[in-house]
């Protein structure tokens, strides 16, 4: 997103940021609250998610260091509709006010687009996580769902990819609408 800023760019945005560092399950934000602050994902892992009227958690998504999160409060969403919460310990990331970021896209047309683009990302990986929904069965979604993870995060080793995730079947099967039997039964079947 920011490959194209110039050096004082990137000074300024070094100046405006704030490093935060938060521990294993703390909340980054909760539903409801403002949407001010723009967060890039330096260490760790965050989980962004939601809850369901009968309290289930719904995972949305799983970032990794280099992602960006809470940006859909530079398109104008007053409040968070869902939660962001730490998955390791030492989870570091960056802070930036939405008003100064804003700032910087007016004056950086080349950041306004990587934000643009950015943005379409994350919308086309929900599309694709609907068609799922809609297309696919339970076996279906947790292997695309395994693929999809040795694609982004997998190091080729030979013919095989191996995938670090410490995820758990429950987080697996939150993030497939599917239930913890069903993941743990698949993968005995794979």
């Amino acid at each position: 997103m920011f490959k194209n800023l110039t050096d004082d760019e990137l000074a300024e945005l070094d100046d405006l940021t704030v490093m935060k560092t938060t521990g294993k399950n703390d909340f980054i934000y909760f539903p409801k609250e403002p949407s001010k602050i723009l967060f890039f994902l330096k260490a760790g892992r965050i989980k962004i998610g939601s809850y369901s009227e009968d309290g289930k958690e719904i995972i949305k998504a799983i970032l990794y260091p280099g992602e960006v999160f809470g940006e859909i409060g530079i398109v104008g969403e007053e409040s968070r509709k869902d939660f962001a919460v730490a998955m390791d310990a030492e989870t570091r990331m960056c802070t930036l006010n939405v008003d100064q970021f804003k700032k910087m896209m007016e004056a950086n047309d080349q950041l306004s687009l990587a934000v643009t683009k950015t943005i379409r990302e994350k919308l086309r990986n929900i599309e694709r996580r609907l068609e799922s929904l809609i297309f696919k069965d339970a076996r279906e979604r947790i292997i695309d769902f395994m693929k999809e993870m040795a694609e982004k995060y997998g190091k080729k080793i030979g013919v095989e990819v191996l995938v670090k995730h410490d995820l758990t079947h429950q987080d697996m099967a939150n993030l497939t609408a599917t239930s913890r039997q069903t993941v743990t039964t698949v993968l005995n079947d794979l």
